[in-house]
């Protein structure tokens, strides 16, 4: 791929823009200085600098942000932030889109993709994608609770009975919760529906993949393959 062609894939401008940014010496390939925007690039296992930041080349990019509170999952947010704007330009410019949605008040694992299959296939309510949220709720939790939750529970506007995949109790008031769908509020509602109040809300994993342990509030990091989701 021309050097050009690699920056404006990655999100980096105008094909004019990428060309200024060759041109004025700013661009790096694996670490040597590329000046010629027509150079031909290997793009396999690609790192590359602009401006002296690292970057990493992906055909389609998937990205696993942590998520924090108040912050809303649209491209056209009404009352807070949107999580887009925790993201360098670059992803936003080549359209990265979250993956399904969090509540603005849920924090934890969130993918974002530009890769429109992969979207289709990780929100479609037939694949079965699990996500495991971590609930901290007002009342402690009990055992007839957990086995409602398992059973399956009417929501609140709806006669579709929606059932928690498994529920793992961590303390007295915290609940892990794995789920297939993504409904409006679901876990909120769901908890609701047995009695008890969400406090609080994580989400911890979307199908194969765990939120870093050492990934803060509000940062990112890549995700390499969609192989390491499902």
């Amino acid at each position: 791929m021309k050097a050009e062609q690699v920056l404006f894939s990655q999100g980096f401008g105008t094909r004019h823009e990428c060309v200024g940014i060759i041109a004025n010496g700013k661009f790096k390939a694996n670490g040597e200085l590329v000046t010629d925007p027509y150079e031909e690039i290997d793009t396999d296992n690609l790192t590359f600098e602009v401006d002296g930041k690292p970057w990493r080349f992906f055909e389609k990019a998937i990205i696993l942000l942590n998520k924090p509170q108040h912050y809303e999952c649209s491209l056209k947010p009404l009352h807070h932030p949107s999580v887009l704007s925790l993201l360098p330009p670059p992803l936003r410019v080549r359209g990265v889109q979250p993956i399904g949605r969090l509540d603005e008040d849920t924090t934890g694992l969130l993918l974002l993709t530009d890769d429109g299959k992969l979207n289709h296939r990780l929100t479609h309510p037939k694949k079965k994608v699990p996500k495991v949220y971590r609930v901290t709720t007002k009342h402690p939790i009990t055992e007839k609770m957990i086995q409602q939750l398992l059973a399956g529970v009417k929501l609140d506007d709806s006669d579709e009975i929606v059932k928690a995949h498994e529920c793992s109790l961590i303390s007295e008031k915290v609940l892990d919760l794995t789920i297939f769908q993504g409904k409006y509020h679901q876990v909120k509602r769901m908890l609701a529906a047995v009695s008890n109040r969400v406090e609080a809300l994580e989400r911890i994993k979307f199908g194969k993949l765990d939120l870093p342990k050492d990934l803060p509030l509000g940062e990112w990091t890549w995700v390499d393959a969609p192989s390491e989701i499902y």
